[in-house]
């Protein structure tokens, strides 16, 4: 029961922060890396596809709400794809030890701004 329940728990805990707009899966990271023991290559690959479903239905239901601007789609969409083309390309060209200073901050700061920012 307790080889379930804390997969379970953080997996349900992901999806809410990621119903919020919150980025479960950097909970999700942590939890299989640092509390489960899962490789961290391994880890990102299930993050990865646990993101793929959670982002379609988020999808979805905006659109079933009303709540996509499709004029922005159509002009974000193709730099977002090129940045994570461009970003792919990077994680495979580059040692990954220049990356995770870099990233550590990003998420620093990005955390930051969700804090403080104001609606």
């Amino acid at each position: 029961m307790k080889e379930i329940l804390l997969p379970l728990l953080a997996g349900c805990g992901a999806g809410i922060l990621s119903a919020w707009g919150v980025g479960g899966g950097t909970l999700l990271l942590l939890v299989m890396t640092l509390l489960l023991g899962v490789d961290r290559t391994a880890a990102q690959g299930i993050n990865l596809l646990y993101f793929l479903p959670t982002a379609a239905a988020g999808l979805l239901c905006h659109r079933k709400n009303g709540l996509l601007d499709r004029e922005l789609i159509r002009a974000a969409a193709p730099w977002g794809l090129l940045s994570a083309a461009a970003g792919a390309w990077l994680a495979t060209a580059v040692d990954p030890s220049l990356l995770r200073r870099p990233f550590g901050l990003f998420l620093l700061v990005a955390g930051f701004v969700s804090l403080t920012q104001r609606e």
